[in-house]
């Protein structure tokens, strides 16, 4: 065997094991990357509109609990639906204020105030529905209240 030989037979087993290297590593970044595309982590949408959040949350109470929550908002739809309205005017009335040339900060902190107190009135009517439903609910419906969204639990597992 010559030397030219010699050199040839061993880069060729060289290159085959680069190529075995090579396409193995590839594998597992393609392995990886359909494994990301697969199981990546879902786009959490926000909606402001709390009767969709709400049936959110009744489908994960136990049924006569989500039928108690579901009555309870339908009796105060409307004045729900009114404060809700009210403050999402009033957070329109924030980007207004910024949109104006030139721009006038007390009329920016006067929209704030506006928005936080139609938030607050917002807050109380729905809360208020909240308090009241929880009175009327199980203690399982309480507990699944508690835990929204599915498997936030915290402080004592007493149940």
């Amino acid at each position: 065997m010559s030397v030219a030989q010699a050199t040839f037979t061993a880069s060729r087993g060289n290159s085959r094991w680069l190529l075995l290297s090579s396409l193995a590593l590839n594998l597992f970044f393609v392995g990886i990357a359909a494994a990301m595309f697969i199981r990546g982590p879902a786009v959490r949408t926000w909606n402001s509109d709390v009767f969709v959040r709400v049936e959110r949350l009744a489908a994960t109470l136990p049924p006569a609990n989500a039928q108690l929550l579901r009555a309870a908002m339908d009796t105060n739809h409307a004045a729900i639906e009114q404060k809700q309205a009210a403050y999402h005017s009033a957070r329109d009335s924030i980007r207004q204020t910024l949109r104006q040339n030139p721009f006038k900060e007390e009329a920016m902190r006067a929209a704030m105030a506006k928005t936080r107190s139609a938030r607050q009135a917002y807050d109380q009517v729905i809360q208020g529905v909240f308090a009241d439903t929880a009175a009327k609910m199980s203690s399982a419906g309480r507990q699944a209240l508690a835990d929204w969204p599915h498997g936030h639990k915290s402080g004592s597992n007493s149940r």
